[in-house]
């Protein structure tokens, strides 16, 4: 019976939460009682993996203490099961499609009430903040890197429009050119590219720019690293 009334609790208080919090890579840490709620509102279609950590120092030696099985949920949280201790930091791990990921930043639990609550939502009224600032690079949804480092074409309408793509070293060198593409899905080999790095390319539907983005080929043998907005490796 209390395990079913903590879990209506942190329903409520997820909903209320997020209302008043910004979206990933921003998180929330709540304490509940004697629990911990780790919340966030999701605004990619391109998850692949939402894992929650902990650590008891805010930069380093952080443990995954769950993953969330639905991870294209707008609102979603989890409740760490061990008793809250006050020295406890939490973040967030998430990856995309074509193994980009980012971590969120550690936060301590913070004290939920409806004071505080409402007085943050106030606060919100007051002061109108701009979006959160995106510091990792995010993959395009049709063109990306796979699993395999190799490039993978996804557009599900292929069969009705005239699609066609123009591939780009970093430096705007043209590299080759696909003038019509049929399938919906098409997977290139990364020997096509000769090298691995960063590559630009140019997305046509019936003769019109449809998209013009990036994508990071690894090393062989290596996975994804960590990318900043504009692609390049983070040092």
């Amino acid at each position: 019976m209390r395990k079913s009334i903590f879990i209506i609790l942190s329903l409520i208080v997820l909903h209320k939460i997020s209302l008043a919090q910004d979206t990933l890579p921003k998180i929330s840490v709540t304490q509940l009682g004697t629990k911990v709620l780790v919340s966030w509102v999701n605004p990619f279609n391109s998850l692949t993996t939402i894992n929650i950590q902990r650590s008891y120092d805010s930069l380093k030696n952080f443990t995954t203490i769950g993953s969330v099985l639905n991870v294209s949920a707008r609102n979603n949280g989890f409740v760490d099961s061990k008793e809250f201790i006050p020295s406890q930091y939490y973040r967030v791990f998430i990856s995309f499609e074509g193994g980009t990921y980012m971590f969120t930043q550690s936060h301590r639990p913070g004290i939920d009430t409806s004071k505080t609550i409402a007085e943050v939502n106030e606060i919100k009224e007051i002061v109108k903040q701009g979006p959160p600032v995106q510091t990792f690079f995010i993959p395009s949804k049709l063109v990306y890197t796979g699993k395999e480092n190799n490039v993978i074409i996804s557009l599900p309408d292929a069969n009705k429009k005239k699609y066609s793509i123009k591939f780009f070293e970093n430096d705007g060198t043209p590299i080759f050119e696909i003038k019509k593409i049929t399938e919906p899905y098409l997977t290139l080999d990364k020997v096509n590219f000769i090298h691995a790095g960063l590559f630009n390319f140019e997305l046509y539907a019936d003769g019109a720019l449809v998209e013009r983005h990036k994508f990071y080929i690894p090393k062989d043998g290596q996975p994804m690293p960590a990318l900043d907005v504009n692609g390049y490796l983070i040092k």
